[in-house]
């Protein structure tokens, strides 16, 4: 039994993620949407609360609440949902363009350097992984020889997928003097024949999280910051030095 921390996608959209680890024996805490009337998945071991994205002080609360409900915190997934996002933040309107950067990437900022002092605090072996299921910028779009029925993103998603691919990279550099930490990067391609629900992400990333937990060497920098395609073997990489 492992206890999981997911961040970046609400419940109840987040809810076929959160099964799919549930039911590979994780205790799940993840966020509930604002204004949702409150789901009770509790029968499940799933637990939730809300978070303000817009604030470092609601995320740190935030952690806190997690391990009130689910004690440690062995497992963390960063999720970046472009096309959950592009649904919230079509367009580059001006009105919204504070809130889609205080969610898409203000909010992963918070996380993760409240997430990396929680480890350093317990220095307890801990899995952290950045899941990206992006999505085809505009000139990818034009490029592609497959018909994809997609809709170019906003600006503001552009950035914000770059910058989320920016964070987990550097937050991949930490296992170097970190040894209780190990690091996944894994990317849905923005064009693939094969879409892959949630379900099926989240059963890969169960297999992924316990390969890493069970690996009998150090994670070396060169795996942690390999970028791995879901469902594929993860890169191994592991050495008895780094």
């Amino acid at each position: 039994m492992a206890n999981l921390l997911i961040i970046g996608k609400d419940l109840p959209d987040s809810l076929d993620l959160a099964e799919s680890f549930a039911k590979k024996d994780r205790i799940v805490f993840t966020s509930l949407k604002q204004g949702s009337e409150y789901a009770n998945f509790e029968s499940e071991n799933i637990f939730c609360s809300t978070v303000n994205r817009a604030s470092a002080i609601s995320a740190h609360s935030f952690i806190l609440n997690a391990e009130t409900k689910i004690q440690s915190i062995d497992e963390v997934l960063f999720v970046f949902d472009a096309q959950y996002f592009q649904s919230k933040f079509p367009s580059d309107n001006e009105s919204e363009i504070s809130t889609a950067t205080d969610t898409m990437i203000n909010s992963y900022i918070y996380f993760a350097t409240e997430i990396l002092k929680r480890i350093d605090q317990c220095k307890e072996k801990v899995t952290v992984s950045f899941l990206l299921k992006s999505i085809p910028s505009k000139l990818e779009l034009l490029q592609s020889s497959s018909k994809i029925n997609s809709l170019p993103p906003s600006n503001v998603l552009s950035i914000a997928q770059n910058a989320f691919i920016s964070i987990a990279e550097n937050f991949s550099t930490n296992i170097q003097d970190k040894p209780y930490l190990s690091v996944l990067l894994a990317k849905v391609p923005a064009i693939s024949d094969a879409p892959q629900s949630d379900i099926e992400i989240g059963n890969w990333l169960c297999s992924a999280f316990d390969s890493l937990k069970n690996a009998k060497h150090p994670q070396t920098l060169k795996a942690a910051s390999t970028w791995n395609k879901v469902g594929s073997k993860i890169s191994s990489g592991f050495s008895l030095f780094k």
